[in-house]
């Protein structure tokens, strides 16, 4: 069987090196040749003949330029006559901004969703496969003949879990809503499940007012699927030592440590180790003792079976 070519944004090509090594031969690397002009335009070109072949494409929505350069690489693909396209988005943006709160706000996940679903088809249909996404209603924003797949993570968080939580833990949640899904994870497992209850004070401000399961003198493994700033894990681990917890464990899919996220968590000397997938490319610049990337590339490699 002829491998499917791979192609990818320039943010994602550490994740897409790892997707060839663990291939086993089932992809191989297509070439592109691009540039940047003064005047901030960007030149793309395909050096790698795609006429009537099948195309995995990789890249995440970090920022508009990443989209965009995704958007344009599809677009080519498609110009250039694939036979099928796969795209991978391992961090799709904007996940959070998934509804309107607000009279006038625009839902940026349904935005950059429609932004892919124009991309016209090639003969093998096109697919857009997400990882762990915030909401799991993101993919009916995609219209069209796209076909939108959500990727669970679950089996490398599972492996993580289990690798520093021991023979005996609980993993946690940072809040109720992430509560169903952690406890899900934790009947896979085994394992019991906690989530920290809150009550608002204001329109900002929440307190905890309790927390369902009795950690004292265990390990706690937190579970959220995104730390940007960490200071809702940083609340929550706090709660969590308060309440007996031994030690705390930290997993997340996504791993986006901004504003000193890393640093802010490893002032907390019970948190022994954050773990994280590589499915955002800041996991990939980080250097921090605390941090630890296990990668998603098995998960991407499996949308091709």
């Amino acid at each position: 069987m002829e491998p499917v070519i791979l192609f990818h944004t320039q943010a994602y090509q550490y994740l897409a090196q790892r997707v060839l090594d663990a291939s086993a031969g089932q992809i191989t690397a297509g070439t592109t040749e691009i540039k940047d002009f003064p005047d901030g335009e960007h030149y793309h070109r395909i050096t790698t003949d795609i006429h009537n072949k099948d195309i995995l494409l990789l890249g995440g929505t970090t920022d508009d330029r990443s989209t965009l350069e995704l958007l344009d690489l599809a677009m080519g693909c498609v110009q250039y006559g694939a036979r099928s396209l796969r795209i991978v988005i391992p961090y799709f943006g904007y996940a959070t901004m998934e509804r309107a709160v607000k009279k006038g706000e625009i839902v940026k996940a349904k935005t950059r969703a429609l932004l892919f679903s124009a991309i016209p088809q090639t003969p093998g249909g096109n697919t857009v496969a997400m990882i762990d996404l915030h909401a799991d209603g993101l993919p009916y924003y995609f219209e069209g003949g796209i076909k939108p797949v959500h990727l669970y993570a679950k089996e490398v968080i599972k492996a993580a879990a289990q690798e520093f939580g021991g023979s005996s833990f609980v993993l946690a949640a940072t809040d109720a809503g992430r509560a169903k899904w952690v406890e899900s994870l934790a009947n896979d497992m085994h394992a019991d499940a906690a989530f920290i209850i809150k009550r608002r004070i204001s329109g900002s401000e929440t307190a905890v007012s309790g927390i369902n399961a009795d950690v004292k003198d265990r390990t706690v493994v937190i579970y959220d699927d995104m730390i940007r700033t960490g200071s809702s894990l940083v609340e929550a681990a706090k709660s969590y030592y308060k309440a007996g917890a031994k030690e705390i464990y930290v997993i997340t899919t996504h791993g986006l440590f901004t504003n000193g996220a890393l640093d802010k968590i490893a002032a907390l000397p019970y948190v022994k180790k954050v773990i994280c997938t590589d499915t955002h490319p800041n996991t990939n610049i980080l250097q921090h003792p605390l941090l630890e990337v296990k990668t998603v590339a098995g998960l991407i490699i499996s949308i091709l079976n």
